[in-house]
């Protein structure tokens, strides 16, 4: 996962927090005597719904483009064996020359 995703889980995370708290001072029946309260809480909960739904959207994008650059990386792997292998003998070089000056 990268940083920005962290990030955009965490924000999500905590506006969910935010909107459970809304919904439950909202549902406080000390309030049904506030005559706004009842609209409000319609458009909060259909702002709610919508905020959710971009979401969960947004959720199977990321899983989308997640599954695209392993099929990529996979398809490139199978074509190109030979510059896979010699990356690898390159990184085992260069770390066996940073642990063998220790």
């Amino acid at each position: 996962m990268t940083a920005s995703t962290n990030l955009d889980a965490a924000a999500a995370a905590v506006a969910e927090e935010i909107a459970t708290d809304v919904q439950g001072v909202l549902s406080s029946k000390d309030l049904d005597a506030v005559p706004n309260i009842k609209a409000m809480r319609q458009r909060l909960e259909s702002k709610f719904a919508i905020a959710r739904e971009l979401a969960a959207e947004k959720s199977r994008v990321a899983a989308q483009k997640a599954k695209d650059a392993a099929s990529s990386a996979n398809a490139y792997a199978h074509d190109e064996p030979w510059q896979i292998a010699g990356a690898a003998l390159a990184v085992g070089v260069l770390v066996g020359l940073l642990l063998g000056r220790r």
